[in-house]
């Protein structure tokens, strides 16, 4: 599952609606928030999260609010009055401070809950447990970290995921957005510190290769370049990626659907239809070497393997036998990771090239 940020530092403009709109439209399930961001005013939050629970019903899309016992407060709130804060469209409650496990489990009856996933122990899941919380409600949502270098890392992340698994619990973490970088660093909101320059999707991809269940962007923004990629993945499991430099008279061969032999080589992605496109001449040029990320074919010098395309997932030597013909852009270079076993792609041309 997929899901979103907006928060709560002014009201909901009609760009965000429409935003909202989008999002839901194209797949996304779920909406982030917070009450408790220092930086921003506590006294219209509840103005503000009733209007964006109202679109997060009308767009049937959960809505997460990040609390504490206090900042619960501050907007008018209370854990006693749990229909009040359903009525405005709140589906979960993302526990972060000074709310007790006893409570925790009595929360759990009547609404989604998440734990901080950083911070729960064992002691914590037997305290659950004796207080006969639901754990079917229970979710174990990791930290986003604003400030660079703060960002976890992908070995304790993994370690945590299998801990928590084994709870049988959910898990959910974040990836950065690609545009409206949130204030006041603008350095985006990932929850691996590998994640903070890195596209979207690939930075998804990756969380979900490690136990994660739920990705979350976020950030306030995805360009539309990115939103199409995860449109893509969702409806239809492929990987949308986007070119450059593609030379004159291959772009017909480049820019297509293609899928990725079951036998996965280490250095190369092998489009394993472009051998029976029936290609019966292709000249030997730019012969050089095939950079990650490169998109090559096969020459005549080749033999039987004339016509077969690739991309290169490392950096590889120049051959005589291999003309490279254009190059996936760097953005989305670590996606080249997770073409797997026939993974379908789609090569398209890079927007910003395009728009340019």
């Amino acid at each position: 599952m997929f899901g979103f940020s907006i928060y709560l530092n002014q009201p909901l403009t009609n760009s965000k609606q429409v935003y909202i709109e989008q999002m839901a439209a194209q797949g996304f399930q779920g909406i982030f928030t917070s009450l408790q961001i220092p930086e921003e005013n506590s006294n219209e939050y509840k103005t503000y999260l009733t209007s964006l629970g109202s679109v997060a019903q009308a767009n049937h899309l959960d809505l997460m609010v990040d609390i504490s016992l206090e900042s619960l407060s501050k907007a008018g709130f209370s854990l006693t009055n749990l229909e009040q804060v359903k009525a405005v469209g709140v589906t979960g409650l993302r526990i972060d401070g000074g709310i007790d496990n006893q409570k925790i489990a009595e929360l759990s009856q009547t609404i989604r809950v998440g734990l901080n996933a950083s911070t729960i122990t064992e002691e914590d899941v037997r305290e659950l447990q004796n207080y006969q919380a639901d754990f079917n409600k229970i979710e174990a949502w990791h930290n986003y970290y604003p400030r660079p270098e703060t960002g976890i890392s992908a070995e304790f992340f993994s370690q945590k995921n299998a801990w928590l698994k084994q709870l049988g619990l959910k898990t959910v973490a974040f990836v950065p957005g690609d545009e409206n970088l949130r204030q006041p660093l603008f350095e985006g909101l990932p929850t691996l510190e590998d994640h903070r320059r890195v596209t979207p999707l690939a930075g998804a991809l990756d969380l979900f290769q490690m136990q994660t269940d739920s990705v979350y962007i976020g950030d306030e923004g995805l360009s539309q370049r990115a939103r199409e990629q995860f449109l893509m993945y969702q409806e239809e499991q492929k990987i949308l990626l986007f070119a450059e430099e593609v030379q004159s008279g291959y772009e017909q061969w480049v820019i297509r659907s293609h899928v990725n032999r079951k036998d996965v080589a280490r250095d190369v992605f092998r489009s394993e239809q472009a051998r029976l496109w029936g290609i019966k001449h292709i000249k030997a040029e730019n012969c050089v070497k095939r950079v990650r990320g490169s998109i090559t074919m096969d020459n005549q010098n080749y033999g039987r393997y004339l016509g077969e395309l690739q991309i290169a997932k490392r950096d590889l030597a120049a051959d005589k036998k291999v003309n490279v013909i254009g190059k996936i852009c760097h953005d989305d270079l670590p996606l080249l990771q997770h073409l797997n076993s026939a993974q379908e792609i789609e090569i398209r041309k890079n927007k910003k090239r395009i728009e340019e």
